[in-house]
């Protein structure tokens, strides 16, 4: 599934593109995605693109008045191409633009959408419950140790939680805890101040590098130059079971949470 550090990527790949360009036609191929893509979407043509932004996952691609809301779903991708580029068979939407290129959602699973939101895009269904960005001031240790306090879930499950903070993958939360020390079964609640400190800068440190790089997990994820973002290179605990630990040479360990592999290392994680 594209992560937030995919999501950021696309959104500095395409708005170039697209900020400041009218709209000249929409296209829907197939309207039956994760939600049904509204036809209020199909009357865009005209509207000039304001701003496209993010917010968690989600794209937010402001036309003044309204606000097209974006999600990749659990494999897609957004393609810029010239107008009269061949459709491949999962392209689903798309936008022309007044430059003779087009904005196209490719969703080979149509786990994704696109909607349309009148108004503030922040009090919509499916963002006004989200945690803060984890990149932003509003979330420090004092906001994350608040929200841990008494809490007996898993400490990995709990950063996950995008009620928490938004944008901590699995990959991302894997290496996170093994940055600042701590096993992904430990309750939030056991988590003392100073590695609340410590894990709030990991979580900004792999989500920051992951962004500078180009994302890790989406397989025909590309930069707008076409070159595939190889973040996962540098990885220092995820997907790594049984190689040696880069700090104390232990073997990195597996084990599954809530149908998810958690990598960390028995001797530097506690």
């Amino acid at each position: 599934m594209p992560e937030l550090p995919e999501v950021e990527t696309t959104r500095r790949g395409v708005a170039p593109h697209v900020v400041g360009r009218s709209i000249t036609a929409v296209e829907v191929r197939q309207r039956r995605l994760r939600w049904p893509v509204p036809r209020s979407v199909d009357r865009l043509a005209g509207a000039r693109v304001v701003e496209l932004s993010r917010r968690a996952k989600y794209l937010l691609l402001d036309v003044g008045r309204s606000t097209v809301i974006m999600h990749l779903g659990m494999s897609g991708s957004l393609r810029l191409v010239d107008c009269g580029s061949r459709w491949r068979k999962h392209d689903h939407v798309a936008f022309t633009m007044d430059s003779g290129k087009q904005l196209r959602l490719h969703d080979p699973r149509r786990f994704g959408c696109v909607l349309l939101c009148k108004g503030d895009p922040g009090k919509h269904r499916l963002i006004r419950d989200l945690g803060p960005e984890p990149l932003s001031e509003d979330f420090d240790a004092a906001y994350l140790a608040g929200k841990a306090s008494g809490k007996t879930v898993a400490i990995k499950q709990f950063v996950m939680n995008a009620h928490v903070v938004v944008g901590v993958g699995n990959i991302y939360a894997s290496e996170a805890l093994f940055i600042s020390g701590i096993h992904p079964r430990r309750a939030a609640g056991k988590v003392g101040r100073a590695r609340i400190e410590k894990l709030v800068c990991a979580i900004r440190e792999v989500l920051s590098k992951s962004i500078e790089m180009g994302g890790t997990t989406l397989r025909d994820f590309v930069h707008e130059d076409g070159k595939p973002g190889y973040f996962k290179q540098s990885l220092r605990v995820y997907d790594r079971e049984e190689e040696a630990c880069i700090n104390c040479g232990a073997a990195v360990k597996r084990i599954v949470q809530n149908s998810r592999s958690s990598f960390y290392c028995p001797r530097c994680q506690r």
